[in-house]
């Protein structure tokens, strides 16, 4: 079993990077967030699993070890493959995930590509009591917001970039974003990786 990776990216395209650790290129599929914010020649550090099927292996890999763990519960789901289950992170925070599961709200779910309404119902039926909404639902906003900035900025500083860098483009996009923004990850992040742009990765930590 392959459960992370660390080397330099060969490539990043797409929902795919190229990763390579001593001399050996491994293709990863991961979200679009994190290919877009990983570099060509920079060094990558992913959480990772390989899926076997009879005609080939995959290997998946995640920032955090969060993502993960909730990938892994939904590929369990009956009719969730993993290229579904990345979907769902893909546009679902742990969070976002955790919190739909546990009001029941399968619309969360149907909103990915390839999930129809009964898998997305059997998700949040399967999931439930299996994961948990860890900020507690009567969070100060403040407090959200802080929740929120943190996991960008362990997201980003997972994904290579300097904790000082990664940390004024964190602090330069909460300026401009909304309340909306701010209460969601991977929104937040996207808008992080885009203010980023085409900065280079340096004084990394």
């Amino acid at each position: 079993m392959i459960s992370s990776l660390r080397g330099t990216v060969l490539s990043a395209v797409g929902t795919t990077v190229v990763v390579e650790v001593g001399g050996v290129g491994f293709s990863v599929a991961v979200t679009p967030a994190l290919a877009l914010g990983a570099r060509v020649g920079d060094e990558l550090r992913l959480h990772t699993t390989l899926i076997v099927r009879e005609d080939a292996m995959s290997l998946f890999g995640f920032a955090t070890q969060e993502e993960l763990d909730v990938f892994e519960l939904l590929i369990a789901v009956t009719g969730v493959g993993p290229k579904s289950a990345l979907g769902v992170l893909s546009v679902l925070s742990p969070s976002d995930v955790a919190r739909a599961v546990s009001t029941d709200d399968d619309a969360a779910f149907r909103k990915v590509s390839g999930i129809g309404p009964k898998t997305a119902k059997l998700i949040t039926l399967s999931l439930a009591g299996k994961i948990i909404v860890t900020e507690p639902t009567a969070q100060h906003p403040a407090a959200v917001a802080t929740s929120v900035t943190d996991s960008v900025l362990a997201a980003l500083v997972g994904l290579g970039w300097s904790e000082r860098v990664a940390a004024q483009a964190v602090d330069e996009t909460v300026v401009v974003a909304s309340d909306a923004e701010l209460s969601s990850v991977p929104v937040l992040l996207r808008l992080a990786l885009a203010h980023l742009g085409p900065a280079q990765k340096t004084g990394r930590s």
